[in-house]
């Protein structure tokens, strides 16, 4: 009973999910911050819990270090970094039970890594090893100085995938594992490519993947991120509707032409923000942050840090107060941009380009929290993924242009604007973008979610096989990663039971393997 009651309040327990990619203006990486917080502050509350009926979760998780080649590449470089993991042996069925790999993406990662998500729920089904490994040049695993320009050269997807290799080594010395030790690597979002990646470039190493929300396609000018956002705001399956995408590209065009009418102090006392703009990229800043408050609601729909579509339309379409059946389009985004302050602490929105530099342009770590730098390097060196504007589709303000957005690749990194697509190419022939020649990769997507639009929605995989796919038609950016939840739509839960049948196939095809393997040898 005891066993069953310490299950049932870590089933509590979220993953942390750190998904901050290219965005459109502070608000949506303050989002995304938030969503990171609430996490770990709903983890925490659940571990007080757990801790005061007398269980004791966290005797089993162990945080530790490895020293990584700065240069995988290089072997005349010998600089290293210290490269943070976590490890549960809580459910691990020694010595041949499998092992569950957590990879880190563009963020730091926590204990509750390796507590929590429905990783550690299969985890406990299949008596795995739990193992969580942060990202190169992110949370701590940086050197000091490793913000620096110079030393940005050393980060990339290639050199973190190099660094699993050798984590993967370490791991089997250490733990003395064998090939009788299955791998199943597990991510979202970013670290769900690296997972998809590195069952790619390195199969003997892992069995089985599980790429969640994963954009393995590099995309310069992302314009699709913003249409899928409009198609989503009038999905009546979530709280949509026709109406609601209507405001919205209303109050967006409303505050466009405020702008360019020369009302832009006007504009500035509306919506709160610190400063009045001072020229069109101070402009650009605040059309990107009022529709970062639009996109982060629809990535992150329902997982009850902001508000959802639903809420998010009713504010924008509804009639049922008096004052509100006059109200123009251009008030009600006001009237939205207030909801979301109210839930903030800043007292003001920052439209200072100036200061977006100068914050790109710091060097210093202060903590380990610090990632819109390291990301941005990699989305000009790598990957692009920069959400414009300049698509008809588009229900924000035209103002958000791809030159726009490269521009900071020069300004910050020293990285020619002309460069970017020769750089993105290179990524998807290296990986082979959304038709990868990837076996045994599970691709998972919700539907509303912007991101799908660069994973493996369906297709072939390189056995000529269908790529493994699931498609959760409601649901938004790494929903499934979470364990079931109490009112959550049912969608999720059926798509967690197909995720769980494939790991599980995967476990037994591997054990037949083996035992063929030993056959032949007898």
């Amino acid at each position: 009973m005891q066993l069953k009651m310490l299950f049932s309040a870590a089933s509590c327990l979220l993953p942390v999910l750190l998904l901050t990619f290219v965005d459109s203006g502070r608000i949506l990486s303050t989002i995304k911050e938030r969503l990171r917080d609430y996490q770990l502050q709903k983890n925490k509350q659940v571990l007080l819990t757990l801790i005061a009926s007398g269980h004791q979760p966290l005797q089993h998780v162990k945080e530790a270090w490895i020293h990584q080649p700065m240069d995988h590449f290089n072997r005349q470089k010998v600089n290293t970094f210290p490269q943070k993991f976590f490890v549960n042996e809580a459910y691990w069925q020694r010595p041949d039970g499998p092992v569950f790999l957590f990879i880190g993406g563009e963020g730091p990662i926590f204990k509750f890594d390796v507590l929590a998500g429905h990783h550690v729920d299969m985890a406990k089904e299949h008596g795995a090893l739990l193992l969580a490994v942060e990202h190169r040049f992110y949370g701590d695993s940086i050197n000091p100085d490793g913000l620096k320009t110079e030393n940005l050269a050393d980060l990339s997807s290639q050199q973190a995938l190099a660094d699993l290799a050798v984590f993967h080594q370490y791991i089997c010395q250490s733990f003395n594992l064998s090939h009788r030790n299955t791998w199943i690597s597990f991510g979202g979002s970013y670290s769900g490519a690296l997972s998809a990646w590195f069952r790619g470039k390195f199969p003997s190493l892992v069995y089985g993947a599980v790429a969640s929300s994963a954009p393995v396609k590099a995309k310069l000018d992302f314009s699709a991120y913003n249409n899928v956002v409009g198609l989503s705001l009038k999905d009546e399956a979530v709280g949509g509707s026709e109406k609601c995408l209507a405001k919205v590209r209303e109050a967006f065009s409303a505050v466009e032409a405020a702008l360019m009418g020369g009302n832009s102090s006007q504009v500035a006392r509306d919506f709160s923000c610190c400063q009045i703009p001072k020229n069109l990229d101070d402009q650009i800043e605040l059309v990107q942050n009022l529709a970062g408050i639009v996109m982060g609601t629809v990535q992150y729909n329902e997982e009850g840090v902001l508000m959802s579509i639903k809420d998010l339309c009713g504010v924008m379409t509804n009639t049922s107060e008096k004052y509100e059946q006059h109200m123009e389009a251009y008030d009600r985004l006001v009237k939205l941009s207030q909801i979301y302050h109210s839930t903030t602490e800043e007292h003001c929105l920052d439209i200072s380009h100036e200061k977006t530099l100068k914050d790109l342009m710091d060097t210093s770590l202060h903590s380990g929290r610090r990632v819109e730098r390291q990301w941005t390097y990699q989305t000009c060196t790598e990957f692009g993924f920069y959400q414009t504007c300049e698509d008809t589709t588009c229900p924000f303000s035209g103002m958000s242009t791809l030159q726009a957005q490269t521009q900071l690749c020069a300004m910050v990194f020293g990285i020619s604007q002309h460069s970017l697509a020769a750089r993105i190419a290179f990524t998807n022939s290296y990986y082979g973008g959304d038709n990868p020649n990837t076996h045994r990769v599970l691709y998972v997507n919700g539907g509303i979610d912007p991101w799908k639009e660069l994973s493996v929605i369906q297709g072939r995989s390189g056995e000529g096989d269908e790529a493994q796919t699931v498609f959760i038609k409601d649901t938004a950016h790494c929903a499934d990663m979470s364990s079931g939840r109490v009112g959550e739509r049912h969608s999720l839960w059926k798509a967690r039971q197909e995720i769980e049948k494939h790991v599980a196939s995967w476990l037994r095809t591997a054990a037949l393997e083996k035992l063929e393997e030993k056959s032949a040898r007898l």
